[in-house]
């Protein structure tokens, strides 16, 4: 008797252990409420001031969210330089010289360790900033989970593998985001956040001089003037808006755009091009206000991929090494 009794206790503190992993695994909108009450507001003051100062800072950080979880989760690996023994995901084709932003989640870092040293990771911010920096433009909030921790390594390979490419057909990019657990809907919904981005003229100049039926003439020749067809580095590198009418508010111009046959990239206006997703496309151009609420919810799932959390990972005390 004594024998089972000892096996029922030994039964009840596993159990007990496994539940306390499982639930500290998990993400939370309060993880930081007793370590790091103000973790939040510091965060949110840097964002405000970078998005003030450059406009165009606000797509960055949304992008380097997107950029981040889509390889190896959300764990900021992205934000991880060249070393002995990692592979910087910043040197991807669809990285290099691209992404960008990752001297605000530096400062915000810097920010966080004054008020608590050790608590904050560099995934955390990377998820809040995206947050903060869409409603600093006019685009939804929503509320962060956290909890994540920082990886030790990063992945060239797969940042080369899985990242969409401005290339890539509509089934080719419904794929790479099925892969991610995210919808045809949701790839489309995270799309739009292209309505504050820009793009390098190397990434647009075969479409805006290819004469297809795909682009609007005037369009293409607007764009024309702003990307010679020459190529240089200096031109290679000239900028343009992915939405010529609004491009520094946050709404659902972008998915008007594509209707109209004006979207800059292939990516985007294979969206609309009689395939699957024009019904989407054309319900987010009619409706803005459910754009942003659909953009809001796919940010969290996005938010929700393959997080490292409890004993997994570190925090990381400079977001651009392991420490």
């Amino acid at each position: 008797m004594a024998c089972r009794t000892s096996s029922i206790a030994s039964f009840v503190v596993i159990t007990l252990v496994l539940l306390a992993t499982i639930s500290d695994a998990q993400l939370s909108s309060k993880f930081y409420d007793n370590t790091c009450p103000n973790a939040l507001s510091t965060i949110r003051t840097v964002i405000r001031t970078a998005v003030s100062k450059e406009r165009r800072m606000a797509a960055s950080l949304i992008r380097l969210h997107f950029h981040d979880c889509f390889v190896q989760g959300c764990d900021a690996s992205i934000l991880l330089d060249d070393s002995s023994s990692i592979e910087s995901e910043k040197t991807a084709p669809q990285n290099f010289n691209s992404v960008r932003g990752f001297n605000v989640i530096d400062q915000a870092k810097t920010e966080v360790e004054k008020v608590c040293p050790g608590v904050v990771s560099c995934a955390d911010i990377v998820a809040v900033a995206a947050r903060d920096a869409s409603f600093a433009v006019g685009g939804p909030s929503w509320t962060v989970k956290l909890g994540r921790r920082d990886s030790t390594t990063a992945s060239k390979i797969e940042a080369t593998d899985d990242l969409p490419r401005f290339t890539d057909d509509v089934d080719i990019l419904i794929s790479r985001f099925d892969k991610k657990g995210l919808t045809a809907r949701d790839m489309v919904t995270l799309s739009g956040a292209h309505t504050i981005g820009q793009a390098q003229c190397s990434t647009f100049r075969g479409r805006i001089y290819n004469n297809a039926s795909d682009i609007d003439a005037g369009f293409a020749s607007t764009r024309q003037r702003g990307c010679p067809l020459v190529v240089s580095d200096d031109n290679d590198k000239k900028l343009a808006a992915l939405d010529l009418v609004t491009p520094n508010s946050f709404d659902n111009n972008y998915f008007k755009n594509l209707i109209q046959k004006k979207g800059l990239l292939h990516s985007d206006q294979v969206l609309f091009s009689g395939g699957s997703t024009d019904s989407i496309v054309s319900e987010y151009s009619k409706n803005p206000t459910t754009f942003k609420s659909d953009f809001a919810a796919a940010m969290i799932k996005m938010g929700d991929i393959e997080p490292l959390t409890g004993s997994a990972g570190i925090i990381r005390k400079i977001c651009s090494s392991v420490n």
